[in-house]
């Protein structure tokens, strides 16, 4: 009987550390996206500057979100925000708006 109890105490307590760990996921992977989604505003505005700024912002969530176990789509959405930032320094704000779109797409499936 006591092998039970413990298996299910132990099975609980995991089943609690997994979802902490899926919420800070979640979390991190929202502000990613709005983030983006404003980035992706002033790109449609051509004004890079700030396109820049909510790509890094989104980025540094996305890249928290990684390492709080995020899948692969977030992983590669990352790297379009890096493509995204180095257009948007060099004031090519279409191209960047195109990565943070693409980038947008991949952290909301």
């Amino acid at each position: 009987m006591k092998i039970i109890s413990t298996t299910v105490v132990i099975g609980m307590f995991s089943f609690f550390l997994n979802t902490q760990v899926y919420a800070e996921d979640t979390d991190h992977r929202a502000e990613a996206i709005q983030q983006a989604e404003e980035a992706i505003k002033y790109g449609k505005m051509g004004h890079a500057e700030e396109l820049l700024t909510h790509a890094k912002v989104s980025m540094e969530y996305a890249q928290a979100a990684t390492n709080s176990g995020a899948d692969d789509q977030m992983k590669q959405a990352v790297g379009h925000l890096v493509k995204a930032i180095g257009h948007a320094e060099m004031d090519r704000a279409g191209a960047a708006t195109s990565h943070t779109q693409t980038a947008m797409s991949l952290m909301q499936e």
